[in-house]
């Protein structure tokens, strides 16, 4: 009788976290094509109290990391053992790979921001995609 094999549990962290972290920053340039400023909070013209465009990307970023990772941390938790079907594995890989592809086209247009407004923007959702990725591989394996 064969024995089920798993990754090792800082491997699937680390992959879960790349994962994460890829989609808060691939989430954060097609954002911006489409208007939802992430640095609209730091804005000292604004008149409002709070942009609701930025309120929603931030959360759009952190969910979207949060859920990623513990999507991937599941899924690399049950593939080492076979319990993924190969269909399913295929479909995931080129859904990826058109995300990413649609990001980089995103990220090629020139940006209307200025430099170190986009740059420390992308600092922040740098640090909190890796943190709620983190959160989101750790709960998974936690769990299991």
């Amino acid at each position: 009788m064969a024995e089920t094999a798993y990754f090792p549990r800082h491997l699937i962290v680390g992959g879960a976290m790349v994962s994460g972290i890829l989609l808060a920053l691939a989430l954060h340039m097609l954002g911006a094509q489409i208007g939802l400023d992430l640095g609209g909070l730091w804005r000292s013209d604004a008149k409002d109290f709070m942009p609701a465009g930025a309120a929603i990307a931030w959360w759009l970023v952190a969910t979207a990391s949060f859920s990623g990772s513990y999507f991937v941390a599941t899924l690399m938790h049950s593939a080492a053992s076979n319990r993924i079907q190969q269909r399913l594995r295929q479909f995931l890989i080129v859904v990826a790979v058109l995300f990413l592809a649609g990001a980089g086209q995103a990220a090629s247009v020139p940006s209307t921001a200025p430099t170190v407004s986009s740059f420390i923007t992308g600092l922040a959702v740098l640090g909190l995609g890796a943190a709620m990725a983190f959160c989101g591989a750790y709960f998974t394996l936690r769990k299991t």
